[in-house]
């Protein structure tokens, strides 16, 4: 089946015209495929424009190069190029057929049948594909399912999820993105019978899929399912706070109102998901292999639902912000929002997270040593008392009020 989608402003730029006019010119044939073409499609913005051809991967680089276009080898084995044109990179996957697939790596073969290539991809509206004249080929439906939101295997959803597991957590991230109803019923089988092979996957790859799933607008009733069939037993301890995410989206959304720099966040989601103990954030964070400055984030929020801090007044705000990152504080903040309802409290942490900047403790080590202190313990244990005692004065002695502190300090 084909349709027609008009000429868009990404198909046309000079930098698209150039890699399609080079690959062409070496007698391959070039489709626009994946994201590009599902959010042109609903009129959604677009960002990455993709492409596969016929044409092997060397033919590929041959043709580039002749063109004067930068051949990036991203991923030969698998038939992947990646044309830097104009500073703009575009994808370029030879057209492949499985040949092997173990439910994490496949075996592949390269082909010249499009038709082939549409077979093995995951969801109908990911089998489309568009020609540079605005012809869209479409070989299972996948235009109607995308404008219906329907989010439906290729074929038998049970033999798709075989040959890749993750496209069982794609499903249910796609569904957060581009579904309009209810999950589709032979696809949430398959999903409900596989759903214990997710732990076979590399924790990198499930949360891959977990951040781009918990950035959708409202992710939370697909959350609710995936824990529901068992999906989410390898990735998140219990008890998964579902219902908290579900609030905390109100919230963001709330918050957005007044401060337009907040929005869905999808390590804050995350928090909110987690129990109320920063040991057991801790260990999931370290599970998830996420980043140190990530892992932080997961970690304050945990210790501040089990034990939520000092939010009454300023000056304990400001102490919150200096022990916390500005991203910390507005989680912290919008998480509690969420789970207690409280909003005046919340919405003031965010207004000094945003607003107010924790200055510098004035004072150093050297600034002990100047008073006959041996190197030592004794430099820290003076320090940390004087830098108690400023913060106790709402951060406002200055260095001279300081100094003058550290010196009855270390004469007492």
């Amino acid at each position: 089946m084909t349709g027609r989608l008009a000429p868009q402003p990404w198909m046309t730029a000079p930098e698209t015209v150039a890699v399609l006019d080079a690959l062409e010119g070496a007698g391959a044939e070039v489709r626009f495929i994946g994201g590009c073409v599902r959010d042109a499609l609903l009129n959604r913005s677009v960002n990455d424009v993709d492409l596969a051809t016929d044409a092997l991967p060397e033919v590929v680089v041959r043709a580039l190069e002749a063109a004067g276009i930068k051949a990036v080898p991203t991923g030969l084995k698998h038939g992947t190029v990646t044309a830097v044109s104009n500073h703009r990179p575009f994808e370029i996957t030879t057209l492949r057929h499985d040949v092997e697939t173990d439910g994490r790596h496949a075996t592949v073969a390269f082909t010249d049948d499009w038709e082939a290539d549409a077979a093995r991809r995951d969801f109908t509206f990911n089998a489309l594909s568009l020609s540079r004249d605005g012809v869209l080929h479409d070989r299972f439906g996948g235009e109607q399912d995308l404008r219906n939101g329907i989010v439906r295997f290729v074929g038998d959803p049970k033999q798709r999820i075989e040959e890749d597991v993750l496209r069982l957590l794609r499903f249910f991230r796609f569904h957060a993105h581009y579904a309009k109803g209810d999950f589709d019923a032979p696809s949430l089988a398959a999903c409900r019978a596989l759903a214990s092979r997710v732990p076979r996957l590399s924790v990198e790859r499930v949360w891959s899929e977990m951040k781009k799933l918990l950035a959708a607008p409202a992710p939370a009733p697909v959350v609710r399912r995936m824990a529901e069939i068992g999906a989410l037993a390898s990735v998140l301890p219990d008890p998964i706070g579902v219902d908290r995410l579900d609030r905390l989206i109100r919230v963001e959304k709330e918050a957005a109102t007044r401060w337009p720099n907040i929005a869905g966040d999808a390590i804050r989601r995350t928090g909110a998901l987690l129990p109320p103990d920063g040991a057991s954030a801790a260990e999931a964070a370290r599970h998830l292999k996420v980043s140190t400055a990530e892992r932080a984030r997961l970690v304050s929020i945990a210790d501040g639902l089990g034990q939520p801090p000092d939010m009454t007044t300023e000056p304990a705000l400001r102490r919150l912000r200096r022990r916390l990152s500005q991203e910390a504080m507005v989680d912290l903040a919008l998480v509690l929002w969420a789970e207690s309802g409280n909003e005046e409290p919340s919405a003031a942490a965010v207004e000094i997270a945003l607003t107010w900047t924790p200055p510098d403790f004035p004072l150093s080590g050297r600034d002990v040593t100047v008073l006959g202190v041996k190197s030592g313990p004794d430099i820290g244990r003076l320090l940390a008392a004087v830098e108690e005692w400023w913060i106790a004065e709402d951060f406002a002695p200055d260095r001279d009020a300081c100094l003058d502190r550290l010196r009855d300090v270390a004469a007492g």
